[in-house]
């Protein structure tokens, strides 16, 4: 959520970024915003003048009862009373026109940043840099899924059973090699300095609509029948909801924070062959990366985040891409972002693996997320970032992929190995 000032004195400017984002239906709520601002802020005076006149009514009355006067009292109370009937229904109707406003606020995409790209969509979005080289294998490389059934490493046909389609049984050396991945990636992060954590994997309704807009949480997140509970759809929602609605000293600023998660997403949508399999899918774990900064450190962090994804995915061997979102593929609270894909030997082309994020103070707008300025003593919001640090699922397409060798079996990575009680390959199972 943008700053309403911004609104109210650069209307324009807001217009444009609606513009570069393709959201031309939005137009109609800046001046919609404008004028229910203003309502607000009249029916707000209103209201302060109201109940200082029934300070003035009470000080009358008491004045007129003390001199005996109960003929003028009683006069005077029955205007005290009209003053306070219309004092309820003017703040009826201030929280009436204030939700409005807010309801409407939330729409508005936050300000993107002056370097990114304007585009549609996904197909529209930047190479930045490419990162080891991209090899194609000197065998044909088969679908994912079948070199999983090959290690005797899944069981989409029992999860069908139990759970329906989106889901899986990982097994063996591959179920292992999942939490390996896993683990790597926590104490890599350690090593960065992060703090890690395990936060709630469900969240309330008002962090919910605090960490995203609404589109995305229609076409994202579970709800759980009869509660005010939602199954996270990554860790970074109840992360960032941990500090809502809280007033952070500057001295604990940054906070970096890296969390474990199972996610569950509804993932609406017809998917081609390439999302079958363990692509896109509907629960999946990952291990995440947050920041809390003050606003002049999120340009930093920024790319700090998205630089230790590609190290992670340098250091197995992975060949990976970073790609710069354009303005269309933003979602509402995104300043800037940029995706990683890896490269697909099977595909012969990239395919996204994690996406960080810079929201800028739009989360902490939404969340009341603040810090105290040490110098000025004020309450600043602060800025929220979050970034992917691996999602084991499409990793693991990367990685088989990657490090498939010509007789089915798939090399491990120096760097895994000890979380695989010292296995330097996965042989297959099944001829």
């Amino acid at each position: 959520m943008i700053d309403i000032n911004l609104l109210r004195t650069n209307p324009e400017l807001v217009r444009e970024n609606i513009r570069k984002k393709f959201q031309d239906k939005k137009l109609p709520l800046v001046d919609e915003i404008l004028e229910l601002d203003e309502r607000n802020r009249a029916l707000r005076r209103e209201g302060d003048e109201r109940r200082a006149k029934r300070n003035e009514y009470a000080k009358q009355i008491g004045a007129l009862m003390r001199e005996g006067k109960k003929a003028e009292a009683e006069e005077v109370k029955a205007l005290s009373k009209q003053n306070n009937d219309a004092v309820a229904q003017i703040e009826a109707k201030t929280q009436e026109v204030a939700e409005q406003l807010k309801k409407d606020m939330m729409m508005i995409p936050n300000i993107i940043a002056d370097d990114v790209p304007i585009g549609r969509d996904d197909s529209q979005n930047v190479q930045w840099n490419t990162y080891l080289e991209a090899k194609e294998k000197p065998f044909d490389v088969p679908y994912h899924l079948d070199i999983l059934e090959s290690l005797d490493g899944i069981d989409l046909d029992s999860a069908r059973r139990t759970s329906g389609n989106g889901f899986y049984y990982l097994t063996g050396d591959i179920a292992r090699l999942h939490s390996a991945v896993l683990t790597y990636a926590r104490d890599f992060m350690i090593d960065k300095g992060f703090t890690y954590c395990i936060p709630p994997f469900m969240i309330r309704s008002s962090v919910v609509s605090g960490v995203m807009s609404f589109e995305e949480m229609d076409g994202m997140m579970y709800k759980i029948e009869g509660e005010d509970l939602y199954l996270i759809g990554t860790s970074e929602h109840s992360m960032i909801g941990r500090f809502m609605n809280t007033t952070l000293d500057e001295a604990q600023l940054p906070q970096t924070l890296t969390s474990y998660s199972p996610c569950f997403r509804k993932e609406k949508g017809a998917h081609g062959i390439e999302e079958r399999g363990i692509y896109r899918i509907h629960q999946f774990e990952k291990q995440e990366m947050i920041v809390i900064c003050k606003p002049e450190e999120s340009e930093y962090w920024y790319e700090k985040l998205w630089s230790y994804t590609v190290e992670l995915f340098v250091s197995m061997g992975i060949p990976v891409r970073t790609l710069v979102c354009c303005s269309g593929d933003l979602a509402d609270l995104k300043y800037k972002s940029l995706d990683v894909e890896a490269w697909s030997p099977r595909q012969k082309k990239y395919f996204e693996v994690g996406s960080c994020s810079n929201l800028t103070d739009a989360q902490a707008r939404r969340l009341g997320i603040k810090y105290k300025d040490a110098k000025t003593g004020k309450n600043v919001y602060a800025h929220t970032l979050n970034n992917t640090v691996v999602a084991p699922p499409r990793m693991l397409i990367a990685f088989l992929e990657n490090h498939l060798q010509a007789d089915g079996s798939v090399f491990i990575p120096e760097v895994l190995r000890k979380y695989m009680g010292g296995k330097e390959c996965i042989a297959p199972k099944k001829k």
